[in-house]
């Protein structure tokens, strides 16, 4: 069995989420969001995410994190408030020894729903249909389930390869 946490960054809320994979199994670990206060100064809130992923991969010990990642808007200031917060989620497992994937959103919608032009809604509604018993309760903590959902796909599928080629 693995354990896989995913995280969707933002500075405001940054999404968790950990689900463990055992061969095409998903069984539906934790979930949650890490919220921080818009009025504190951006290093207070960059500290504040850092702390709290620390804790969650201390008590949750994934054994791989993978993060959403960051699209570009038409506000630089987001854009980069966004990609500290996304370098925070990719440091601190990171520096925890786990490795680290990354995927955008797209293929985090088309591993989930089937396409990539899905909506939030419907993101929500697979990532439930796929973690029966996941009480969630907010929409970034439902992507993070989603990241983590793509990755254990993408997993399988790499290990399937490796397994042929070892094979051939």
């Amino acid at each position: 069995m693995v354990r896989l946490l995913g995280i969707d960054p933002g500075l405001r809320f940054t999404g968790w989420g950990i689900v463990d994979v055992d061969g095409n199994r998903l069984c539906h670990v934790a979930d949650g969001v890490i919220a921080t206060d818009g009025d504190s100064p951006v290093p207070e809130r960059l500290r504040l995410l850092h702390d709290a992923l620390l804790a969650l991969v201390q008590a949750h010990r994934p054994h791989e994190a993978a993060v959403e990642e960051t699209y570009v808007n038409r506000n630089g200031s987001s854009t980069l408030k966004l990609g500290y917060a996304r370098g925070v989620a990719l440091l601190v497992p990171a520096l925890a020894g786990i490795a680290v994937s990354e995927y955008g959103a797209m293929a985090v919608k088309r591993a989930v729903v089937g396409t990539g032009a899905a909506s939030k809604d419907q993101v929500g509604m697979m990532v439930r249909r796929l973690l029966p018993g996941a009480t969630i309760r907010r929409a970034d903590a439902s992507d993070a389930l989603a990241v983590a959902i793509c990755h254990a796909h993408h997993r399988a599928s790499a290990l399937r390869v490796m397994a042929g080629t070892r094979m051939a």
